[in-house]
């Protein structure tokens, strides 16, 4: 368990360990009169039993609402789990209807308050993740619930399909507008010094896209090559990911005019301009 002296918030891991996914994806359950939980898991059977003994460990035979942090596989695999359980339970995210023909959400849109439990929770829109992305931030108790946005171990990836690293850039920045005292994230453990943590997630994308921007001055077109020399020192398993973000680092300096895209023979190659 943990939370504040006030308020009870329960961690339930998603019980889906994974090189994307750490010990599992955090799942949170704000208890009260009508309880609250944030993200779902996978959808993994062992979900199931980890949020019934939740309940019972917390007293709790209902469930109010569902709020979804963003439409991966990993957040929201769990809902049709939660759904079986307490049917009468509103699920709500930020729309993403073609990419989600087969599930009904309540609509939840940047800036709307959820009110349950003497709880404020105001969602935030923060893509570059995910274009879906909501953080939802509790206002009395200034806590933030980051989803993927922000990760307590390891760094996010930015993918292609749905990522846009301007948008998370501009969507850290924006969280360092609101007074939080904690972080809560969607993998890794609580973050207890948000604003210093925040500050360095953004350097460490500027210091990416500057070792970028140094390989390409020496004459290093492709990704690949890019993830070879950057990522030299990590396993090759993250390469990937890793092409993943460097790719989308490019794409955002394409956008501002910095560097130019060729195709050749198939391949992305890049330039400064």
């Amino acid at each position: 368990m943990i939370g504040s002296a006030t308020k009870k918030i329960v961690r339930i891991l998603g019980c889906n360990p994974g090189l994307t996914t750490g010990s599992g994806t955090n799942t949170y359950l704000l208890a009260g009169d009508a309880p609250v939980l944030i993200d779902t898991g996978a959808g993994v059977p062992a979900y199931e039993t980890a949020f019934r003994s939740a309940l019972a460990e917390c007293g709790l035979n209902r469930l109010g609402a569902v709020l979804v942090t963003h439409g991966h596989q990993d957040h929201v695999g769990g809902v049709e789990q939660i759904r079986h359980i307490f049917p009468e339970a509103r699920v709500r995210k930020m729309p993403r209807p073609a990419a989600e023909p087969l599930r009904a959400f309540d609509p939840l849109q940047d800036g709307e308050r959820v009110v349950a439990n003497g709880f404020a929770i105001q969602a935030i829109f923060t893509p570059g993740h995910a274009i879906d992305h909501l953080c939802y931030y509790l206002e009395g108790e200034r806590i933030l619930f980051s989803g993927d946005l922000i990760l307590g171990i390891g760094t996010t990836v930015i993918p292609v399909d749905g990522g846009d690293m301007m948008a998370y850039l501009a969507s850290l920045r924006r969280l360092l507008e609101l007074d939080i005292r904690e972080i809560y994230p969607g993998h890794g453990p609580v973050i207890d010094r948000p604003r210093e943590y925040i500050l360095a997630i953004i350097r460490h994308r500027e210091m990416r896209e500057e070792q970028i921007l140094a390989l390409l001055k020496q004459g290093v077109r492709d990704v690949s090559t890019m993830v070879k020399r950057i990522y030299a020192d990590a396993p090759q398993a993250v390469h990937g990911l890793a092409q993943q973000s460097v790719l989308s680092h490019l794409i955002k300096l394409e956008r501002e005019g910095i560097v130019v895209r060729e195709e050749e023979a198939g391949m992305s190659l890049f330039r400064v301009r």
